[in-house]
């Protein structure tokens, strides 16, 4: 990792942080009836592999717990964060929280296959 500073910040669909090189690593979400559904997460490819997309579902807990909103993994990024940090999962939806590691595992992949067959679609 290198000691690359960028700060994080939202709106109300977006998590982002702006790189030194101008470029955004971000999440899309929504919130509905206190659910935040996290439906993308982007990281530019120059600096994929930093820990920036950790950081900033960190942040989407965070922010999520101060709402006192409950989170919907949709993105595959999402789905594996919360399989690889089980000690996060008590902000997720009920219906997540007691998954085997199995059934993260099966929830992953259908996130990945879903997102490329959407790949050409815009």
């Amino acid at each position: 990792m290198s000691g690359e500073e960028y700060e994080i910040s939202h709106t109300s669909t977006v998590i982002y942080a702006r790189l030194p090189d101008g470029s955004k690593a971000y999440i899309r979400y929504s919130v509905e009836n206190n659910v935040m559904k996290l439906i993308s997460t982007y990281t530019p490819p120059q600096h994929r592999g930093k820990g920036i997309a950790g950081k900033l579902m960190k942040y989407a807990v965070k922010l999520a717990r101060e709402n006192k909103w409950l989170i919907e993994p949709i993105c595959s990024y999402a789905v594996y964060f919360f399989m690889k940090n089980p000690g996060e999962r008590d902000v997720l939806l009920e219906k997540y929280r007691e998954l085997s590691d199995e059934e993260w595992r099966r929830l992953h992949e259908e996130a990945l296959a879903r997102e490329r067959s959407n790949e050409g679609e815009s």
